[in-house]
């Protein structure tokens, strides 16, 4: 069953966060509805693991048939890899995804399933209609690829921040949003100073984000962040050290 993240006049925010076989191989990966006035966007619909519960569990309370966009924060398989199917359900819908990316996806199809039908979203991001409203797509560009969106949803106030803000939780554990960062989320800071690029980055989405009036911040890995956490993660972030921070040449040497 999805959480509801938020419902208020027709407007919709709903969560999926254990789609994948519990203890299996795969890593434990969120997925996204939004639905306005009879239409809807799924965001990070995930790979093929997670694709006939995940279309199951929208039709009870959404035609997948009504999609009007699938927004993709990037083209990772746990982001995408399930396209091709979700082209064939959703025949009115449109793939957002960053311009990097808009001629790779397509290897994820059958040839000409994705014709006309992939938008690629500038650099500099952009807004996107649902419903009644409008999405704004955030550049989060190495956070952790090289093209990369979080998307804001301004009537929920709900950042849906994709790689940003992950915890290591199993899809029951998702569920429970986070209100605070004491003690930090289980692999958390592991996973930040891996997967994000360096401090550069994380410095100028801080100073972004908080031009933003977030109620939510819902990763696609992990539980959302709500309340005290949210501030607390924008300022730990700030100062985090991580990706190419932490590279020398002890890393960069030939195998044994």
């Amino acid at each position: 069953m999805p959480t509801e993240l938020f419902r208020h006049g027709g407007h919709a925010c709903l969560m999926f966060s254990d789609l994948c076989k519990e203890g299996g191989e795969a890593v434990q990966a969120n997925q996204f509805l939004i639905v306005d006035d009879g239409t809807g966007a799924i965001i990070d619909p995930g790979g093929n693991l997670a694709y006939g519960e995940l279309y199951l569990g929208m039709s009870r309370h959404f035609p997948p048939s009504k999609l009007s966009a699938i927004l993709a924060s990037h083209a990772d398989p746990d982001i995408i890899a399930s396209l091709d199917r979700w082209m064939t359900a959703t025949p009115d819908a449109r793939l957002y995804v960053s311009t990097l990316w808009e001629r790779f996806v397509p290897h994820f199809c059958k040839p000409g399933k994705t014709t006309g039908r992939v938008v690629g979203i500038p650099d500099r991001g952009m807004r996107i209609s649902i419903g009644r409203h409008e999405l704004l797509a955030l550049p989060a560009h190495f956070m952790h690829a090289e093209g990369n969106f979080q998307f804001y949803d301004p009537v929920s106030r709900i950042l849906f921040s994709g790689d940003l803000g992950v915890s290591m939780l199993s899809g029951a554990q998702a569920r429970q949003p986070i209100d605070s960062l004491s003690p930090m989320p289980p692999g958390m800071v592991a996973f930040h100073r891996r997967y994000m690029v360096s401090n550069k980055i994380l410095r100028l989405w801080a100073r972004m984000v908080r031009q933003l009036p977030i109620e939510m911040i819902a990763p696609q890995h992990g539980a959302p962040l709500v309340g005290a956490a949210i501030g607390q993660f924008i300022d730990w972030v700030e100062d985090l050290a991580c990706g190419v921070d932490l590279m020398d040449s002890s890393i960069y040497t030939v195998p044994a």
